[in-house]
């Protein structure tokens, strides 16, 4: 994999500072938040610059029963050529529930929330993600959530369902160690066993970012510096594999742009140091047999044969663009709200509608463009000052 390098969130309200920062090789955005008829002229100057810009998507609910809207793959393939991107990515989240099929309304979750890791999901995310990949131009790359729950009855560690989800699509992955860090917390999961379980030489890039702990749950707020164990999980995952690209996301409360090149240079520094300690180097993509868990190993045969049955060209890339091509490129960006760590966080209005319906300003009716809320904003969910 090509290398992208660090990275920023791209957020209206730090438009200008992003662009003045000194070392920025790369930004996200959320893919809903840009009208391809009408991009920012902060992301064309930074385009212009050459500057990599990656669409973040939020909205596709990639984990749900139903299969993933037409209209909304489209607007991320839309907005993937817009900006010559080479990826995209969403995350490993169902955000809507009931609707014609079923005896309930649509609802929409106003969060990202984690998938069961039993297998009769997986093999639902499995055929959502194959059907995403065939309508995206580019490498299609999902994330690791925060949540605060977990489902009874799973089957599968999150390393192990990660690998098989890799194994079984050939889909990239993007790892938040935040989001690892929220989930240690909340759920008493080990993070370096989820590193070891997962396949790193699958990794696109990764997430860092900021939150807070009160009464025992981490709130992955986007609003807070970036905490040491964060940092400590990236040593981790950096002194395994180089990760292609590290980028730091932060969605409001908002420091001086000097505070944010400081994180910034902190996420640096730690990928630089934990590499040239352990001389690791960026690695092929593809799972590692030797590292397959027991639980993978049980449905490599399935693997191979859901592999081996796909054509070979699935969308414009290509089965072998989703397992070989080599791109030069969580959750935080929800359309309504944080990422189903804090349930105050969830915005007024939000509940029971489609959000692909409510067109905001300059972005029209496009389904994909939602508004994309800044997360951390509930007061509520703010520890005391």
């Amino acid at each position: 994999m090509n290398r992208l390098g660090t990275g920023i969130g791209w957020r209206p309200e730090i438009a200008d500072a992003v662009e003045r920062m000194p070392g920025i090789d790369w930004v996200e955005a959320v893919a809903e938040n840009v009208c391809p008829g009408h991009l920012p002229e902060s992301l064309l100057r930074l385009r212009e610059r050459g500057v990599t810009v990656v669409p973040h998507g939020v909205s596709l609910g990639l984990g749900g029963a139903d299969r993933p809207d037409e209209a909304r793959l489209g607007a991320l393939a839309e907005r993937a050529r817009a900006l010559g991107s080479p990826l995209v990515t969403e995350h490993i989240a169902f955000v809507r529930a009931g609707g014609p099929l079923t005896a309930s309304p649509l609802l929409e979750a106003g969060h990202l929330l984690p998938v069961p890791r039993t297998r009769d999901a997986l093999d639902v995310l499995c055929e959502n993600i194959r059907i995403a990949q065939d309508a995206l131009p580019v490498p299609l790359a999902v994330e690791n959530i925060a949540a605060l729950i977990s489902w009874p009855g799973e089957e599968m560690t999150e390393g192990q369902f990660l690998y098989e989800l890799v194994e079984r699509t050939g889909v990239r992955l993007l790892i938040d160690v935040a989001n690892l860090h929220t989930n240690h917390v909340n759920r008493g999961e080990d993070p370096a066993r989820a590193l070891d379980e997962l396949p790193v030489e699958a990794i696109a890039y990764v997430h860092v970012a900021g939150g807070f702990e009160r009464d025992g749950v981490w709130h992955d707020s986007h609003a807070h510096p970036v905490p040491q164990p964060v940092l400590d999980i990236l040593t981790d995952l950096a002194s395994r594999t180089t990760p292609p690209g590290v980028l730091l996301e932060r969605d409001d409360n908002f420091p001086e742009p000097a505070e944010l090149e400081r994180e910034l240079a902190t996420v640096r520094e730690t990928v630089e140091k934990a590499t040239s300690q352990t001389g690791t180097w960026p690695t092929a993509p593809g799972p590692t047999a030797s590292r397959r868990s027991d639980a993978t190993a049980r449905s490599a045969g399935r693997g191979t044969a859901d592999m081996a049955a796909r054509p070979a060209g699935r969308g414009a890339a290509g089965a072998a663009a989703q397992t070989s091509a080599t791109p030069t490129a969580d959750r935080a960006n929800q359309p309504t709200g944080s990422q189903g760590t804090d349930p105050a966080n969830q915005p007024t209005g939000s509940q029971g509608t489609d959000p692909a319906n409510q067109p905001t300003g300059s972005q029209g009716t496009d389904p994909a463009n939602q508004p994309a809320r800044s997360q951390g904003t509930d007061a509520a969910a703010q520890p005391p000052r």
